[in-house]
């Protein structure tokens, strides 16, 4: 953990970037230090066709993005405020220019879960053990 999921309405598929996103979303958590394994940091984007977005003038051409933070508990709540401001100023600047241009909402939410409701089994971890 953690995983990252992307939401984001079709209509800015062209001028969003997603494999940029990403990357920028997976090198925001790694820089946050030893608080998230590298190996267990995971992101993907699902584009939505289907959505609803204010009163639906289609007119306005609405557009949003939501990025969910789904990580372990456990982390003090200084930790994890800083994590989530980072990773949510990198998400703001990724898409400042597209936002100075149209409707644009941008959101980002934390989940943190229990352990016990967690299954995982992965190889990944090793490669960036520590000597």
């Amino acid at each position: 953990m953690p995983h990252v999921i992307v939401e984001y309405t079709d209509n800015i598929r062209a001028e969003a970037h997603v494999p940029a996103l990403l990357k920028t979303i997976n090198d925001t958590l790694i820089a946050q230090g030893d608080v998230f394994p590298i190996g267990g940091i995971r992101s993907r984007a699902i584009e939505l066709r289907d959505y609803r977005m204010a009163d639906g003038d289609p007119g306005a051409d609405y557009a949003f993005v939501h990025v969910t933070l789904k990580i372990a508990g456990g982390r003090d709540e200084a930790v994890r405020k800083k994590a989530c401001d980072a990773l949510f100023d990198a998400i703001k600047q990724h898409f400042a220019s597209l936002y100075a241009r149209r409707y644009l909402a941008l959101s980002l939410e934390l989940v943190e879960f229990s352990e016990g409701g967690s299954y995982k089994h992965n190889n990944v971890h090793s490669r960036f053990k520590k000597a």
